[in-house]
């Protein structure tokens, strides 16, 4: 029996994920979380194989949110759920410590195979990421502006993208507005765009933002 912990902050998402999963004799729900901070305690409180997490959750999430978990628990196997289907998403969950990267989109119908692959010991990834991961080893390859944003710049771009303030930005992240400020104008100078206008246009034709 694998057994496994849903975090996402939607009740329906998760109730829906329950069923695809109790559907099948082999799998287990033996806990839940909602946000960043549920999801660390279940973590430490719970004994279970596979962490499905959702990579944008109400205070700490993503990226450092994974890396902390990974951290925690090294042997835990963690397979994240997004939104987003760009692969720079998947490849820096990846490289933070998940074992594979699943969208919401194909969930219904990649989702038990992906958890059985992921429990396994293996990876469940797209050839798309796995090649980007490849190339990204290679000495001297290429990259796009964006894959040069650290992992908090990155956050901060697509929150800005998808039209946070700085302010908001700060409150949700537990930074100081000039933090995220200087985080901006770091983003803005990589990605040789002028403001916010043309971080979002930017964003929207590398689809890192929904309406891409």
């Amino acid at each position: 029996m694998i057994r496994i912990v849903l975090a996402d902050d939607h009740t329906i998402v998760r109730e829906g994920l329950k069923q695809l999963l109790v559907a099948d004799g082999g799998l287990e729900v033996v806990g839940e979380a909602d946000n960043g901070h549920d999801a660390l305690a279940r973590v430490r409180e719970l004994d279970f194989d596979v962490l499905l997490l959702d990579m944008s959750m109400p205070g700490k999430s993503g990226i450092e949110l994974i890396k902390q978990i990974h951290d925690e628990r090294p042997k835990l196997r963690i397979l994240i759920l997004s939104m987003h289907e760009e692969h720079q998403y998947a490849v820096r969950a990846i490289r933070a410590g998940a074992c594979g990267y699943l969208t919401k989109e194909s969930a219904s119908r990649q989702l038990v195979a992906a958890i059985k692959k992921v429990a396994a010991g293996g990876a469940f990834i797209s050839s798309e990421v796995a090649e980007q991961l490849a190339l990204g080893a290679m000495p001297g390859a290429e990259s796009a502006p964006h894959e040069k944003l650290t992992d908090r710049e990155f956050q901060v771009f697509r929150m800005i993208a998808e039209g946070m303030g700085v302010s908001d930005i700060a409150e949700r992240l537990h930074l100081s507005v000039k933090t995220v400020s200087t985080h901006k104008a770091n983003i803005l100078h990589k990605l040789e765009v002028a403001g916010t206008g043309e971080l979002i246009r930017y964003a929207l034709a590398h689809r890192l933002v929904e309406g891409g």
